[in-house]
């Protein structure tokens, strides 16, 4: 039997939640075999919509006429790219495609044609923690130019909370340092430029009684 009447006989069973099943799997044994492995995109797998969760810090807001765009785009074009998440406790948090994970779950003739489900590729394994997964949205928003201003702040301000530096904030976000500051300045919070050096205004000295009295006396000359 042909390798396509063996793929074709292993996913043509009644059951279709059985059917994706194998399809996921048949896909990540390709994947583990791949020139390609080290690529998420390389993996696209289909998971039921109630397992994935949108995220709590994304800087990315949609006008409604654009949300409505986007559900046309995909109910003429298809989905043509996965969401972007991270599994966490059995479920999947997304990092990119917050509206398109919008869209899958509350659009009816989208979730209907996809039947719950939606295209998902999981971010590699060492960007998994919390502070890669909000710098990797970041990103991903930053590169299509889509971003809200006091959202970028709330996140840097949580990364500058978890002990990133300015330079590596700035590696990691692609930002230069005058618009790390001027994220940071959004919250005035003080804490937040502990790391910067600023100037002195002035030097504080101890002035003795002689010099009290010069001052009053208004006799005390700049040297």
């Amino acid at each position: 039997m042909k390798l396509k009447e063996l793929i074709a006989e292993y996913l043509g069973c009644d059951d279709f939640d059985t059917s994706v099943s194998r399809l996921n799997e048949l896909r990540e044994l390709i994947h583990e075999n791949s020139p390609f492995k080290a690529e998420p995109v390389d993996f696209v797998k289909w998971v039921k919509s109630d397992k994935v969760a949108a995220n709590e810090y994304n800087p990315n807001s949609v006008a409604p006429p654009e949300m409505e765009l986007l559900r046309q785009s995909i109910m003429a074009d298809g989905y043509t790219q996965p969401i972007v998440a991270n599994e966490e406790n059995s479920a999947f948090v997304v990092i990119d495609g917050f509206h398109r994970n919008r869209v899958g779950k509350e659009c009816l003739d989208v979730n209907e044609r996809i039947k719950g489900y939606l295209p998902l590729v999981q971010i590699r394994d060492e960007q998994s923690d919390v502070s890669n997964r909000m710098a990797s949205t970041i990103r991903h928003n930053r590169a299509r130019g889509k971003h809200q201003v006091n959202a970028m702040s709330d996140i840097v301000i949580e990364l500058k909370r978890r002990n990133w530096t300015h330079s590596r904030i700035s590696r990691e976000l692609g930002m230069d340092e005058d618009e790390i500051l001027r994220l940071c300045q959004i919250s005035g919070l003080a804490e937040l430029f502990a790391d910067e050096d600023f100037s002195e205004a002035w030097d504080v000295g101890i002035f003795s009684e002689d010099d009290v009295d010069s001052i009053e006396e208004g006799d005390l000359s700049d040297e």
